[in-house]
């Protein structure tokens, strides 16, 4: 396609999902739109909504959307249980309308929605956004310059990871907390976030809390976890951190839930990443949610849960009830942040506060505590 066949015009606003593309307004676009995930284009909002209102920008700033804004924001699918669901058409040209279906500005057609949120926000679909590459337009994508993938693991600083039952269970609030009580123990924490759908908010949080390096699935050119085989994309998301920071630990989350489709259980049943990890915190909403999780760890991913967080531990009732029936460390990220980190510490080995220069391997069995049988990892 020639030069000529392309259009200039300014953007009101660039999404976080576009990651490393270094969208700027003005953009050129190509009325050809490859219809496929990590793709960005340009697209018009056709409507205004006063709920699930804004998009994520680069600063990392949430922007109300306004009808007519023009945004530039990354194809992709999303099978999400309390937002809106959608995937990529196979065929997408000038003029389509799309809907956008998370935070991060990802953009494709609704097939789902959502009762506490409304219709998905819909979008008129004006082209692809382009960029130049050796003095050649190409598309922009998020796979371009993305972190490649690792099939294995040889090594990394033990792992810290933060799983749950379901979204909005406390997750990022519970990583934040003990990112930043192991950095105040003067430690250098890595932070990620290995499942989910394309939003920087998680990571930036756990980097205010003191993380001193933070990646995401995005970074690996993911904009969703639904499409891909998550397990080498996270391993290679690890093994960034490790490689680019001299760290003492890194801290994980998982988005979604353990059960659904983001791919956790994918990286939950690996036994080479399973290694690493040192500590499982696992924030529940409910008492179902706590059992379930007990059950499926000790069963299906054979380790054991460090502690229970999340809504499930807001009083007493909830942490009693984890404690004596299930036999598990209850406690509540809020109200009793000092003792969540506590519980984190003593399950990390003792190599992590000595100070060591390199990361190691998966340690040895220890039959003096279960919780050091493998190695924190992400």
């Amino acid at each position: 396609m020639t030069d000529d066949a392309f259009l200039t015009g300014s953007v009101d606003k660039v999404a976080s999902s576009t990651a490393h593309c270094a969208i700027e307004s003005p953009v050129t676009v190509s009325p050809y739109v490859v219809a496929q995930h990590g793709y960005v284009i340009a697209v018009r909002a056709l409507d205004e909504k006063d709920q699930y209102d804004e998009v994520e920008c680069q600063d990392g700033v949430f922007r109300h959307i306004k009808e007519g804004d023009v945004l530039a924001c990354t194809l992709g699918g999303r099978q999400a249980l309390k937002g809106y669901s959608g995937r990529v058409p196979r065929h997408i040209a000038p003029g389509d309308t799309l809907n956008v279906l998370n935070l991060g500005g990802l953009v494709g057609e609704c097939t789902s929605t959502h009762p506490n949120l409304g219709p998905a926000l819909p979008v008129e679909v004006i082209g692809a956004v382009m960029v130049q590459r050796d003095d050649q337009w190409v598309h922009a994508r998020i796979q371009e310059d993305a972190l490649e993938m690792v099939h294995r693991l040889e090594t990394s600083v033990p792992i810290v990871n933060v799983s749950g039952t379901a979204m909005d269970t406390g997750k990022t609030k519970a990583a934040s907390i003990i990112v930043e009580g192991l950095s105040e123990m003067g430690l250098r924490v890595g932070a990620a976030k290995l499942t989910g759908a394309s939003l920087m908010r998680d990571v930036r949080r756990m980097q205010e809390h003191g993380a001193t390096a933070v990646s995401t699935f995005t970074d690996a050119g993911i904009a969703c976890t639904v499409e891909d085989a998550m397990t080498p994309i996270a391993k290679g998301v690890i093994h960034h951190l490790n490689e680019t920071e001299d760290l003492d630990v890194i801290v994980t989350e998982m988005g979604d839930g353990f059960v659904g489709y983001y791919g956790v259980d994918d990286l939950l049943t690996d036994m080479e990443l399973q290694s690493f990890i040192a500590s499982h915190i696992v924030a529940a909403a409910d008492l179902s949610g706590a059992w379930a999780a007990e059950k499926t760890f000790r069963e299906r991913y054979h380790t054991e849960i460090t502690a229970v967080t999340g809504p499930v531990t807001d009083n007493d009732v909830g942490r009693r009830y984890i404690k004596q029936k299930l036999g598990i460390t209850a406690l509540n990220a809020l109200q009793q942040s000092t003792d969540l980190v506590d519980v984190v510490v003593e399950a990390l080995p003792d190599r992590v506060f000595a100070g060591t220069d390199a990361p190691e391997g998966p340690p040895a069995p220890d039959a003096h505590s279960s919780n050091e049988e493998v190695a924190l990892a992400s």
